[in-house]
């Protein structure tokens, strides 16, 4: 278990982290959400000990990174996929790590082929691309076999079999107990994986459990309906309190719940050729949860006047 706890810190004037506690359990997977700048690297880094937190603790099963012994048998992570040397196959990149830190040769070839790169294990890392440089950062992270492991954008510069098998893989790990925490800008990936959300802004949390207590905190919801006399249904529930979108075939309505619409409709004798309750998706709910601690704007729009 991965326990954070108050973790602040501070670049000059500028609070990257503020005061932020949460915890990643194991068998689960975490997703790790925030606007950019909104202190998700620098809470990762204050984790592993390469930035210095200026106040409050990450431990992991009790302990801080640093007092772990062979802590890459406790956590493996995936910060930057691009920090293995370009001269410096695969194989010996991995090699390198494992003789430094006691692990078999026989470790090497097992994660190799557990990310698929065993046919490019003796090839340069220079020549890889930021997808294979990817799956090396995830073989190193997996080399210790550790109980704990932490991704930064993990299916970063993946096709679309890959970023599946990497959403694969960390399914796996958290099946097998371990305790998962990975940071992701791909939401749609990760609605499809993730168990629990920790969502920051501006260095603070926003909120931190069960992906489903996220949706129904943040996402909108509406019941849509295809009728052939939509018009009379649309009025009856308009006076019940609900509002009303048309669509092509139908419409939408909101402020009101698919049990109500269904009963105003038998009560009235009144037609449904659909009725289905419809929930936003988790990218458009982290949009909105996180609205008010965004950082950095684009402006939109059609008109490029005034961009140089």
């Amino acid at each position: 278990m991965i326990v954070v706890d108050r973790l602040t810190k501070t670049y000059g004037s500028k609070k990257a982290v503020d005061d932020l506690s949460f915890t990643v359990t194991p068998g689960r997977v975490t997703g790790f959400l925030g606007p950019n700048g909104s202190g998700k690297s620098t809470t990762m880094r204050c984790m592993l000990g390469l930035d210095a937190a200026d106040a409050g603790s990450v431990t992991f099963d009790g302990k801080k990174y640093s007092d772990l012994d062979q802590p890459l048998t406790h956590v493996g992570s995936l910060l930057d996929a691009g920090d293995a040397h370009k001269g410096r196959s695969a194989q010996n990149h991995l090699r390198w790590i494992a003789m430094t830190h006691g692990f078999p040769k026989s470790r090497v070839d097992e994660v190799l082929h557990q990310v698929g790169m065993s046919d490019v294990a003796k090839t340069k890392v220079g020549k890889f691309s930021l997808g294979m440089r990817q799956r090396l950062g995830l073989a190193v992270a997996l080399l210790g076999n550790p109980h704990t492991v932490i991704l930064d954008e993990p299916a970063n510069g993946l096709d679309p079999e890959g970023i599946r098998w990497t959403r694969d893989v960390m399914r796996s790990l958290a099946d097998a107990g371990r305790s998962v925490l990975v940071s992701s800008h791909q939401l749609v990936e990760l609605s499809l994986v993730a168990d629990d959300l920790v969502v920051i802004g501006q260095g603070k949390l926003i909120s931190a459990g069960p992906i489903a207590q996220f949706m129904t905190q943040h996402a909108k919801s509406w019941v849509r309906v295809v009728s052939p006399q939509f018009d009379a249904l649309a009025t009856l529930v308009t006076a019940q309190g609900g509002t009303v979108e048309r669509t092509n075939d139908g419409g939408d309505f909101h402020a009101v719940t698919a049990i109500q619409v269904g009963e105003i409709a038998a009560t009235n004798n009144i037609v449904l050729h659909e009725l289905s309750p419809q929930t936003g998706s988790l990218e458009q709910a982290f949009l909105d949860a996180t609205d008010a601690s965004v950082e950095f704007r684009g402006e939109t729009g059609s008109s490029s006047e005034g961009i140089k």
